[in-house]
């Protein structure tokens, strides 16, 4: 990656952090005005079968925001035989996509790691009934 933020999620499900990985060309405020609203778009997609958003559930592995204002993002599924799994990836390039100021959206699935519950955040394990 070239000089830009990086949005992770953490190992217990929690909130995204930015990391600037050098100086990068867009100004703080922008960058955090971006963040929210990536978050925001996330939050904003549901896997059917679970009445929860993929960002609460932990699916949402890495984002990118480059210098260049590329997006690029790492997320994974519940299950690898998820049957959404051909289009969930799409959902998410819109959702993102239509943030104000974003560039070129790139989402690629990854398993490693395979997804777990403990990724899941409190609000989506309360929805859930996880406790």
């Amino acid at each position: 990656m070239e000089n830009g933020t990086t949005i992770e999620h953490n190992a217990a499900g929690e909130e995204l952090r930015a990391e600037v990985a050098g100086a990068s060309a867009i100004p703080t405020d922008e960058l955090e005005r971006l963040t929210a609203d990536i978050v925001g778009a996330l939050k904003s997609v549901y896997d059917p079968e679970i009445p929860c958003d993929i960002y609460e559930l932990g699916l949402i592995y890495k984002v990118d925001i480059e210098d260049d204002r590329r997006i690029n993002i790492d997320m994974t599924l519940t299950a690898p035989g998820c049957p959404v799994a051909g289009e969930m990836p799409g959902w998410v390039e819109d959702a993102v996509s239509a943030v104000a100021g974003v560039g070129p959206v790139n989402v690629d699935m990854v398993f490693d790691p395979p997804w777990t519950p403990e990724r899941m955040s409190d609000e989506a394990k309360v929805a859930l009934n996880w406790y």
